[in-house]
C-alpha cells in the first residue's frame, strides 16, 4: 500500500505551537487515513520542542522566535527525523501543513511576525524535496490524488 507522510497537526494532534491541530476535513484526507496510508509526524516535536512553544518563523537561514531564540538546530533535527521516517517506511510522498516554518510547501511567513507571508518552504518541505520527495500542502489534496494514484496505479 503507498504509505504518505502527513503533519500530525492535519491529523488533529495537538502538536502546534499552540497546542491546538489543524484537522484537515477533506474526505479523500479521511479516507487515506482509513486505509491506513499515512505515517504522522510532527517535525517540531520531533526535534524536542514542546507544546506549546512560542511561535517561530523563518529569518535568514535561521528559525527565531518573536524574542530572537533561535530554534533552528531543533528544526533541523525534526527535518531530518521526517527525512529517515520517509526513507524507513518508504513513502511514496509527504502532505504538510502550509505556511509553517516546518512544513510549509509553497508559503512561509515572513520572519517578521506580522502574519506577511512569502513564497518559499519549510526546513521539512525543502528537506525532503533535495531528496526527491514531492511535498504537497493541505490545500493541494488534488494534485496529493493524482499523486497517490500515479504511484499506486489506485486512487
Amino acid at each position: 500500500m503507498t504509505k504518505i507522510l502527513v503533519s500530525a497537526c492535519l491529523l488533529g494532534q495537538k502538536v502546534r505551537y499552540d497546542s491546538k491541530g489543524a484537522l484537515c476535513g477533506d474526505e479523500r484526507f479521511q479516507k487515506w487515513y482509513d486505509e491506513g496510508r499515512f505515517m504522522p509526524i510532527c517535525p517540531e516535536v520531533t526535534g524536542g520542542l514542546p507544546t506549546p512553544r512560542p511561535p517561530a518563523e523563518i529569518r535568514g537561514d535561521r528559525v527565531v522566535t518573536a524574542a530572537g531564540e533561535d530554534f533552528t538546530a531543533a528544526f533541523e533535527a525534526g527535518a531530518q527525523a521526517a527525512l529517515k521516517l520517509a526513507q524507513e517506511h518508504g513513502v511514496a510522498f509527504a502532505i504538510l501543513k502550509q505556511n509553517s516554518p516546518s512544513c510549509g510547501s509553497l508559503h512561509v511567513y515572513d520572519g517578521s511576525f506580522t502574519g506577511a507571508k512569502v513564497a518559499g518552504e519549510g526546513r521539512t518541505a525543502a528537506l525532503l524535496r533535495l531528496h526527491g520527495f514531492k511535498v504537497f500542502g493541505e490545500d493541494q489534496l488534488d494534485e496529493a490524488e493524482r499523486e497517490l494514484a500515479a504511484s499506486s496505479g489506485s486512487g
